[in-house]
């Protein structure tokens, strides 16, 4: 039986190589991938871990899978960035970055929450209640949550059907990433209740209750970045007055 870190694991290699095949077939963007059957032949893994790499690279954006089409390359490899589009890694001011980044998404994520609730179609709200539901289970046992969560905010997105909110994905994963990363598990019991709060307001069909969801759900992250930053700040003080 696969352990979750190894299940993790044998995802994350079959999601490089599935980048790799992009670039080495080579796939041009556009171009439709071989089903999830034929992919399973090719890197003699099971459906579900091939799932599991589609789902990843579709959330990062390499992938988009069209319902009834089949899964379409969006970004080769050699233009693709996954996991940090825009450039986060290695800068020094990353708090101000985040918190920065904070701010758009206050700007366009309670309208996206407002606007799923409108558009969303029965297999999307099936599949957001799950995601809330693997994401609190994650936190409750205090496992690894980021890729769920990334996986659950680009739901709400996609729910939206607006197709230039699709492509803001890799953003707002940017932006949850850069949290998790930046603060770890500090609102652990917010989370859980904003990101529930959330789905209800989306599958009730409530509008001005999701966007009111949302901007909760941001507020309680904004409280604790600034908490975090008061820290540092406080600690750099100490450093230098001794």
């Amino acid at each position: 039986m696969e352990t979750g870190n190894k299940r993790k694991s044998l995802t994350g290699q079959v999601e490089e190589e599935i980048l790799d095949y992009i670039q080495k077939t080579p796939l041009e963007v556009g171009t439709k991938m071989p089903n999830e059957f034929e992919l399973a032949q090719i890197f003699g893994v099971s459906r579900s871990t091939i799932r599991e790499a589609v789902r990843s690279l579709t959330t990062s954006g390499v992938l988009e899978v069209r319902r009834g089409s089949g899964t379409f390359v969006l970004k080769t490899t050699k233009d693709a960035e996954p996991g940090d589009p825009l450039g986060l890694a290695g800068r020094k001011d990353k708090y101000r970055l985040a918190f920065e980044l904070l701010e758009v998404r206050f700007m366009v994520e309670p309208e996206i929450a407002a606007r799923a609730a409108m558009n969303a179609e029965e297999e999307d709200l099936a599949l957001l209640k799950q995601l809330c539901d693997e994401t609190e289970n994650l936190y409750m046992e205090n496992k690894d949550h980021t890729q769920k969560d990334i996986e659950f905010h680009t739901a709400i997105a996609r729910c939206s059907k607006n197709r230039v909110v699709e492509k803001l994905i890799p953003i707002i994963n940017s932006g949850v990433t850069a949290f998790v990363d930046l603060t770890g598990r500090k609102l652990k019991e917010e989370t859980i209740r904003t990101h529930r709060n959330l789905t209800n307001s989306i599958v009730n069909r409530d509008p001005e209750g999701a966007r009111y969801a949302m901007i909760n759900h941001l507020s309680y992250n904004r409280q604790a970045l600034k908490e975090k930053m008061a820290e540092l700040d406080q600690t750099s003080d100490g450093i230098k007055d001794s």
